[in-house]
């Protein structure tokens, strides 16, 4: 059955792109709010280290749709007659924005300077859609691909072959079998000396090259004391993510008709799915530390997603249970922006409302981690849902 799908152009607007945005988006939000984070459901918390949760799909995930959004976007404009100069000029200003409001959303509401942290997840998402979109400006998609392969290979190259020099924290490793991060002292297996002042190259946490640099070159606090998970030289194979999407970009804007454009992409995201499980054994798929396998893995169910929500929503033109996503993918960083202040401004004025709200439900026999649960849906589908509604009914869409 041929739908919106069918000979769209740079012009089009996919709603099934944004209806996957604004649940992403709010999938964000509800991981990123639990009630008590004592009390939370296994697959609304990151993996300890190797492996994968839904929860550590859900930044991969935009990242992706990032990706997708500039191929659609800068297809249009360059379309329009805007020059390479206008675009990158634009680039970089509204890459500049989204890293300075990260940094503003991480200091507020004390602007502590002692206490700042430069990388986190608008920042990388700024740096993501700065490499990306300088990639599509300038180069083809027969480059892109070499760009993504060429970030892939070296970043598992880099981080399975090259020795990892000895600091404190690689000592104190050495010594007692431990390292440091957010929740105390964990575990690190089989590190061993190389040779004067260095140890073999590692995928243990804190050891391994990605968080030898972070302590090197990122200022500021690491968010997991030892390492930071939107560090340095992780972050190069997250532009890979954001390729993926550009591509999948492409494949939207070619001139296939409907049917086979759900197919390739399905296809297309089944073979990363299966190549990122491959690369696994070599390699092992690791959100902390954004591995080669972990980009090809997340991207595949990305695309598979995408294709699953294409069909149903442009194809077969099902789009009422979109609305929910829609106004929240309409203003998504304003929605992602808000979840953090609003409850920085709960706890400034001293309003318990999440604590009160968790501790209720317990007091009248709910379940602790289904309450910290119905709490992080309040807090999504009401508190953040009405000033994203309000917007969206105004017609109010803010553009960094």
């Amino acid at each position: 059955m041929a739908g919106k799908l069918e000979g769209l152009t740079a012009d089009s607007r996919l709603v099934s792109l944004d209806a996957l945005r604004g649940f992403t988006v709010l999938a964000m939000i509800i991981v990123n709010v639990p009630g008590s984070w004592s009390h939370v459901y296994s697959p609304l918390l990151h993996s300890h280290w190797h492996g994968a949760t839904p929860t550590d799909l859900v930044f991969p995930f935009f990242l992706f749709i990032v990706g997708v959004s500039i191929a659609l976007a800068f297809e249009r404009q360059l379309d329009q007659g805007k020059s390479k100069k206008e675009l990158v000029k634009k680039v970089l200003v509204r890459a500049l924005k989204i890293f300075i409001l990260g940094i503003f959303l991480w200091m507020f509401p004390k602007f502590d300077l002692g206490n700042i942290r430069i990388p986190g997840v608008l920042q990388r998402i700024s740096i993501v859609f700065l490499a990306c979109s300088l990639l599509y400006i300038y180069g083809d998609w027969k480059a892109q691909v070499k760009w993504a392969v060429g970030l892939l290979v070296g970043y598992w190259a880099i981080m399975t072959f090259v020795p990892v020099p000895i600091d404190d924290v690689i000592q104190q490793a050495l010594s007692t079998g431990e390292t440091l991060r957010s929740g105390g002292m964990v575990t690190v297996d089989g590190i061993r000396k190389v040779g004067e002042g260095l140890i073999a190259a590692n995928y243990e946490p804190g050891t391994n090259m990605e968080s030898w640099l972070d302590r090197r070159l990122v200022p500021g606090r690491l968010w997991e004391k030892t390492w930071d998970p939107e560090g340095f030289l992780s972050t190069f194979p997250a532009i890979g993510t954001g390729i993926a999407g550009m591509l999948t970009g492409r494949l939207l804007l070619s001139k296939l008709d409907s049917d086979k454009k759900v197919i390739w992409l399905f296809v297309a995201g089944f073979s990363a799915f299966v190549a990122g499980n491959v690369f696994d054994w070599f390699f092992p798929i690791n959100k902390h530390i954004w591995t080669s396998s972990y980009v090809l893995y997340a991207a595949g169910l990305a695309a598979m997603s995408l294709a699953f929500f294409v069909w149903l929503v442009d194809v077969q033109g099902k789009v009422s249970w979109t609305k929910l996503g829609v106004i929240f993918g309409s203003n998504a960083v304003v929605a992602y922006v808000l979840h953090g202040v609003i409850l920085k401004l709960l706890a400034l004025a001293n309003i318990p409302l999440r604590s009160g709200f968790f501790d209720g439900l317990v007091a009248v026999g709910v379940p602790e981690k289904l309450s910290s649960l119905i709490w992080a849906l309040f807090y999504s589908l009401v508190i953040c849902f009405i000033p994203v509604y309000f917007l969206y009914k105004k017609k109010v869409f803010i553009k960094l």
